[in-house]
C-alpha cells in the first residue's frame, strides 16, 4: 500500500513553526502582545476574510509561542514556568500626570549651593551612654542639653538662671521656627503671597468653611444668594425624594412601620414627659391652650363644671 501520497497532503496541511514576514513581527513577551507592522494584501483579503485573518492571527501566537519558549524556565507543581522580561512597549495612562509640587524654601537654597540630599538617621551613638540612642522624640539626644546634671554658669548671669529653663526655650523656638516655615510653605504651593502670615491663612480657611455652610443652610442651598468678589463657585448637594409609583411590598412595609412607630410604649426616659417618639403630648398640650398657662385651664375646667350643675 502506498501512503506516499497521504503522507505528502499532510506534511502540505502541517504549517512551518518559523514565521517569515517581509516586515519582521514586533513581539513583547512582557506584555504577551504581538504586533504585525506588515501591510495588509489586498487580494487574499477580498478573495477570503476569514482565512487571511486566520493565517495572521496563527502566524503571530507561533511567534509568539516561539519566543516563549526561548526564555528561562523555573520549574514548579504544575511544570515548567517561563520567566517573562520586563515589558518594553508604553501603554498610555488612564490619568494625566500629577503636577509637581513646588519646591520649598530650602529644596531651592541646596539647589542653588549643589547641597546633596542625605536622610537623617533615627539613631545616633552616644559616647557616654555607649548605646545607640533616638535622634529626637521622648530622651532624645536634641534635649540632652536639657538633662545636663552638670551645666557651666556665665559669671554674668543671674541668681535665677536655669541651664534647663534656657535649653528647652532655644528648642521649642527651633520647633516653632520649622512650623512658621512649614506653613509659609503650604501658602506658596497655594498661591498665597509670600508675605501673608501663617494666621492669616488658617483665618482665610476658617472663613471659607464658614461661608460655605451659610451657602448650603438656605433653602435654595445658596443658588440665589448674592455673590461676593472673589468667592469660589460651591458644588451644590442634591437633594434625593422617593418615587411617586412604589410597588404593593414596598407601600405596605411603609405603613406598616408607621403602624408599629404609632404603637410603640414609649421609653421611660420620655414617660415622665408623656412623649414618644411619634407625638409630643407636652407640645400638643401647649398647641391647644394656645399659650394659656395651666392655672388658666384649670379656671376654665372648673368654670365649665358649673356650669354643667348649674343646669342640672
Amino acid at each position: 500500500m502506498d501512503v506516499s501520497d497521504i503522507l505528502a497532503n499532510h506534511d502540505a496541511k502541517q504549517k512551518s513553526i518559523i514565521v517569515e514576514k517581509e516586515i519582521p513581527l514586533d513581539i513583547d513577551a512582557g506584555y504577551l502582545v504581538v504586533t504585525d507592522l506588515t501591510p495588509a494584501d489586498a487580494e487574499s483579503y477580498e478573495a477570503d476574510l476569514e482565512e487571511y485573518l486566520t493565517t495572521t492571527a496563527r502566524d503571530g501566537v507561533q511567534a509568539l509561542i516561539g519566543s516563549l519558549f526561548s526564555l528561562p524556565t523555573t520549574s514548579s507543581a504544575d511544570g515548567p514556568l517561563a520567566q517573562l522580561p520586563p515589558p518594553t512597549t508604553q501603554l498610555p495612562r488612564a490619568k494625566p500626570l500629577p503636577k509637581p509640587k513646588p519646591p520649598t524654601k530650602w529644596e531651592r537654597f541646596a539647589q542653588a549651593k549643589g547641597i546633596q540630599h542625605k536622610r537623617k538617621d533615627k539613631k545616633i551613638w552616644d559616647e557616654e551612654k555607649q548605646d545607640w540612642v533616638d535622634s529626637w522624640g521622648w530622651k532624645g539626644a536634641n534635649k540632652k542639653e536639657e538633662r545636663q546634671w552638670l551645666t557651666e554658669v556665665p559669671a554674668n548671669a543671674d541668681v535665677d538662671h536655669d541651664p534647663a529653663k534656657i535649653a528647652r526655650d532655644a528648642r521649642k523656638t527651633r520647633v516653632a521656627k520649622n512650623e512658621r516655615q512649614q506653613a509659609q510653605n503650604i501658602a506658596r504651593a497655594q498661591g498665597t503671597p509670600k508675605d501673608t502670615p501663617a494666621p492669616v491663612v488658617h483665618r482665610k480657611q476658617e472663613i471659607d468653611r464658614t461661608l460655605a455652610t451659610t451657602r448650603t443652610s438656605t433653602a435654595s442651598m445658596g443658588r440665589f444668594d448674592r455673590k461676593l468678589d472673589g468667592e469660589k463657585k460651591l458644588k451644590g448637594v442634591k437633594r434625593k425624594f422617593d418615587p411617586t409609583e412604589v410597588s404593593a411590598s414596598a407601600e405596605k412595609s411603609q405603613n406598616l412601620d408607621i403602624l408599629n412607630k404609632l404603637g410603640r410604649e414609649p421609653s421611660s426616659k420620655r414617660a415622665r414627659s408623656g412623649s414618644n417618639d411619634v407625638l409630643n403630648v407636652r407640645k400638643a398640650v401647649r398647641f391647644a391652650s394656645k399659650g394659656k398657662g395651666s392655672m388658666a385651664l384649670a379656671r376654665e375646667s372648673e368654670g365649665g363644671r358649673g356650669k354643667q350643675r348649674g343646669k342640672q
